[in-house]
Formats: C-alpha cells, sequence, structure tokens
C-alpha cells in the first residue's frame, strides 16, 4: 500500500507544481468509486487502490492548507496527509452507504495533526486532550471571536477573550494563556520561504472563505456522528438516556441538583450514573467507528 507511486512535493517538484499536477488526476463518480473499493476489498487490486487514492489527493492539499500557520514544511503536511488517505483507503467499506472522502477526512485529519504534535514537540504542548483541543483549535476561535467583535488587532488575548475561549474550549484561563503564548512565539512571516523550495508560506494560504468541499464532507461526518450517537444511546436504560438528554443534549442543560429531585436520589448519584452513562457512549461510539 504505501509503495503506491504517487506526485511528490519537494524542493525539486515545488507546490504549484505539485497543484496542477494532482489536478490532472479525475474525481470519481460514486458508482466508479464504489466499484474500485469492492476490487480492492475482493481482489486487492492495486490498481484499483491508485486510483482511489490518486482521486483524493486535492482533498489531502485542502485539508493540509488549513494547518499552514503552524510554520511547517509544505512537503510534509501534504506527505502525512498522504499517509493518512492510504490508511483510510485500505478500511474503507464501500458498503457502509457513505463517500470514501467522507471517511478518508478524519484520517487525513489525524495523521497530519499527529505530525504537526511531533514537531512541535509534546514536552512543550502537552498531552492532555483538553491542550490538544486548544492546540488545534485556539487560532480559529480567536479569529472567530475577533471577526465578530470587528476586532482586527492582533496582539495578544484579551481578559473578556481569554474568559470567552476558556469557557468554549473547556479549558482553564491559565491553559489558554500559556497556549497562546507558545503559539504566538511560532508565527512565522508569510514572505518566510519553505523549505528547499522557492515557495513561500503565502502560496500556501487556503481560500480565505470556508472551502465548500471540506463544509459538505464536515456536514456528512457529523450526520454520520449523529447517527452513531443516536444508536448508542438506544442501549442505555431510559433513566440513563434522560440523564444524558437533559445534560448533554438539551438547549438548557438541566442541573444536578435538577435531577436529583425529579429521579429522587443525590446530587452525587446523578453524577455517577452520567458518568457511567457518558463512558458507555464513548466506548460504543469509538467501537462503531473504528468498524
Amino acid at each position: 500500500m504505501t509503495n503506491i507511486p504517487l506526485p511528490v512535493l519537494s524542493g525539486e517538484s515545488t507546490l504549484r507544481r505539485y497543484l496542477r499536477e494532482i489536478q490532472k488526476f479525475p474525481i470519481l463518480s460514486e458508482e466508479e468509486e464504489y466499484m474500485l473499493a469492492k476490487r480492492y476489498q475482493e481482489h486487492q487490486d492495486i490498481s484499483a487502490v491508485h486510483r482511489l487514492v490518486t482521486s483524493h489527493l486535492r482533498l489531502v492539499a485542502k485539508i493540509a492548507g488549513l494547518y499552514r500557520g503552524y510554520g511547517l514544511p509544505a512537503s510534509e503536511l501534504v506527505a502525512e496527509g498522504n499517509i493518512g488517505l492510504m490508511q483510510a483507503v485500505r478500511r474503507f467499506d464501500p458498503d457502509k452507504g457513505f463517500r470514501l472522502s467522507t471517511y478518508a477526512m478524519w484520517w487525513i485529519r489525524a495523521s497530519i495533526q499527529e505530525y504537526v504534535l511531533r514537531s512541535w514537540s509534546l514536552v512543550k504542548i502537552g498531552t492532555s486532550a483538553t491542550q490538544k483541543k486548544l492546540f488545534f483549535g485556539l487560532r480559529k476561535l480567536k479569529n472567530s471571536i475577533r471577526k465578530a467583535e470587528n476586532n482586527e488587532y492582533g496582539g495578544s488575548l484579551s481578559n473578556e477573550e481569554i474568559t470567552a475561549i476558556a469557557k468554549e474550549m473547556g479549558a482553564s484561563e491559565q491553559d489558554v494563556i500559556d497556549m497562546d503564548t507558545r503559539m504566538s512565539a511560532h508565527d512565522q512571516h508569510l514572505n518566510a520561504v519553505m523549505n528547499d523550495s522557492d515557495d513561500e508560506l503565502q502560496d500556501f494560504l487556503a481560500d480565505p472563505q470556508e472551502n465548500q468541499e471540506v463544509l459538505i464532507i464536515e456536514h456528512q461526518q457529523k450526520k454520520l456522528h449523529s447517527n452513531l450517537l443516536s444508536l448508542a444511546l438506544e442501549k442505555l436504560n431510559p433513566r440513563e438516556q434522560s440523564i444524558i438528554r437533559q445534560r448533554h443534549l438539551s438547549e438548557e442543560p438541566a442541573t444536578l441538583d435538577d435531577l436529583s429531585k425529579e429521579y429522587n436520589i443525590s446530587r452525587e448519584r446523578v453524577r455517577q450514573i452520567e458518568s457511567k452513562a457518558m463512558e458507555k457512549l464513548q466506548k460504543d461510539m469509538r467501537e462503531s467507528e473504528a468498524a
């Protein structure tokens, strides 16, 4: 699988040239994609894999562009994304009813994110789920808040911004401050030359508008996630379902005190039921996604 010949992005093959080259590969129809995936699934046909992979190289490049702000070589981001794409193709089951792009997007992002984290050093960043969430979501959320407030000022976060981001990301205000400081120290000028090629960082900037293809796939992924959540909820008992729905799926979440009165049990007992139910949900959804 890893020996499939693909266009190479390196010092000798600039980013612009690479993007032109991958545009030559045709996008597959749903029927073509299904038949090729079945050929690999049933006969291990490598030529089918090659067509599936090359038809999605543009998706990899678009997703890699979303990680342009970490100051890492474009060639490495694309290469890691391509590894994720090949893993997705190997595991893809066309009979599940969704397109390869929807399934592959998770693998591509995961592969690139692992590379980014390794390159930034987990010793400095931290390994907790909250810190990783902050690392990959801080810039976007900060820009979103400032755009909503018509605030184009760069610089450090204000106290109000720190509080809003901490609440949104489920992190402490100190974690937000620390991560923003670390990431600001790594920001690069847009005219910095990337790797050994003559490309500049600005050449790898994605369109300032949200990419429609990525948005469509994200919508499909959310729909798939919602379906998995519904199936997992059905495996909980009625009380567990009710507590999870009222605590996590309601526009106005119920408090522990509200639920303790409703079920005539202590607040701590409600918390214990909620915690165990969440563990069941997460375990079931992980297993479903893996399958």
